[in-house]
């Protein structure tokens, strides 16, 4: 049996070759195998490169920059120009000292996974279209709601990153406030419904006012709410809630990394009738570690939530999430239909009714590959210790004579070294070395330097050696 499989197999790759050929491609095999041991050169090399990029490399991306030719050339040789000028212009965001925005690295799984869906190259939009594709993302869900202590029924989708899950949930949110008041907002639109108010954080994020002005509920149209020093909601000062009101909250602050009072928040909605959508681009993720409960408390109480798996959960670009606690709901302001859409069962899950996307990657793929691969020990361990490090960071440059300006609640580190000026000047030089990258940011008027801890591939002795250049460079340019 097995010497039959073997034999057919290797006559259809060979029809595949065949057919490659005559349509004047490279044979796939040996195209794959050489994408293969590039991309395997790269990962193994990447720990040991500068955390910046070149000016060499930087100028070798002019081999790009010419017109298109008339003959197209040979596929492995467009693989060497992709590797050979391209590799060396990444930003060494997968290795282990890269602590800039919030950003993770592939695992090795969730490469390999990826790799084979892109080989299978589904379009998840339909269950026929990929049925593999849809019962991985109903896992995928199932596993995330169980791990963040949501409710069974919860509705999600996969989409690009945050921005298009706070889209989805907000979209959500202004169907379910406007359908109890007897408005269908997907038929009518905005015009003569009756008005929804939106209340924010002072600290609320730009993409949660991004997806409010593409729903047609304006960016400037907010009630704001002040914050205290660590860029929480003051509950105090919210306004009057009432049906017809939406609550935008944060799970981890781009800041600071704390988390707005979610159960004193989603109380007082609860009791109004109105609606609490979590912004948790990365901070979601700590209701996988029972470690930061009294952080997290009343998170899960919230209507709606949106995160993203290419930060914390290390899962390659481009992977966001968007759970809503009422399945129809979701359902209801993103569904689609048309004659030539064939219906399945309609007690099956159609990916497409969730989503702002119609045609797409398989992303849950990612997802369930990573969930499987780490366990619900491996994310929670991941939490643990990329916020243990961010506190030896804290600890390390307090103990230098530096300013920590935030108390380090997840893996979020605000340092200033001074004055606006030499503040900017360490960022500058820690940049130039390149042993680590830093961003900047402002921070309630103090000029400071963002860590953000959120790799897999982060050790020990990643953070030590990362210290130390920062110390370093702030003692070049001490006047």
């Amino acid at each position: 049996m097995l010497k039959v499989l073997s034999e057919t197999s290797g006559t259809n790759h060979m029809k595949l070759d065949e057919s490659v050929k005559a349509a004047g491609l490279t044979p796939t095999a040996d195209l794959l195998q050489d994408a293969a041991q590039r991309a395997l050169a790269y990962v193994q090399s990447v720990h040991d490169r500068p955390v910046n990029v070149s000016t060499q490399a930087l100028q070798g991306l002019n081999e790009f920059r010419h017109s298109l030719p008339h003959a197209g050339l040979d596929a492995h040789e467009v693989l060497r120009r992709l590797d050979e000028a391209g590799s060396p212009a990444t930003v060494p965001t997968t290795g282990g000292r890269y602590f800039g925005l919030v950003i993770g690295g592939a695992m090795p799984a969730t490469i390999a996974a990826n790799w084979l869906a892109t080989a299978w190259d589904q379009n998840a939009c339909f269950r026929w279209t990929s049925p593999i594709a849809a019962a991985l993302e109903e896992v995928a869900l199932r596993w995330i709601g169980d791990l963040f202590g949501l409710p069974d029924d919860i509705g999600g989708a996969f989409v690009t990153g945050a921005s298009l899950a706070n889209f989805a949930a907000l979209a959500a949110a202004r169907h379910a406030l406007l359908s109890r008041l007897g408005w269908d907002v997907e038929a009518k639109g905005l015009y003569g419904a009756p008005e929804l108010r939106v209340v924010v954080s002072k600290e609320t994020h730009v993409t949660v006012s991004k997806a409010l002005s593409m729903l047609g509920l304006g960016r400037e149209r907010v009630i704001v709410v002040p914050t205290d020093q660590q860029g929480r909601m003051r509950v105090s000062e919210l306004p009057e809630l009432d049906e017809q009101t939406i609550v935008c909250i944060q799970a981890g602050n781009v800041n600071t990394g704390d988390f707005d009072p979610a159960r004193e928040i989603c109380r007082l909605a609860r009791k109004a009738g109105a609606w609490v959508h979590v912004d948790g681009a990365f901070g979601l993720w700590a209701l996988a570690n029972r470690d930061f409960d009294t952080l997290t408390d009343g998170v899960a109480e919230a209507d709606s939530w949106a995160t993203d798996g290419h930060k914390w959960l290390n899962v390659p670009y481009d992977n966001g999430i968007v759970l809503v606690r009422r399945a129809a709901t979701l359902r209801a302001a993103m569904s689609l239909n048309a004659a030539y859409l064939a219906e399945g069962d309609v007690t099956d899950r159609e990916p497409s009714h969730y989503t702002p996307e119609s045609s797409r990657r398989a992303r849950g793929v990612d997802i369930w590959a990573a969930l499987l691969n780490l366990g619900r020990d491996g994310v929670a361990g991941l939490i643990e210790r990329t916020c243990r490090y961010a506190g030896i960071f804290a600890q390390g440059l307090e103990a230098s004579g530096f300013e920590v300006l935030n108390h380090v609640a997840l893996n979020q580190v605000l340092v200033s070294f001074g004055t606006p000026e030499m503040t900017r000047a360490v960022i500058n030089r820690l940049q130039a070395d390149g042993i680590c990258w830093c961003g900047g940011t402002v921070w309630q008027g103090r000029v400071a330097m963002r860590i953000s801890v959120s790799s897999w591939a982060t050790t020990d002795a990643d953070v030590q050696t990362s210290l130390q250049a920062m110390i370093h460079a702030a003692e070049a340019c001490a006047p």
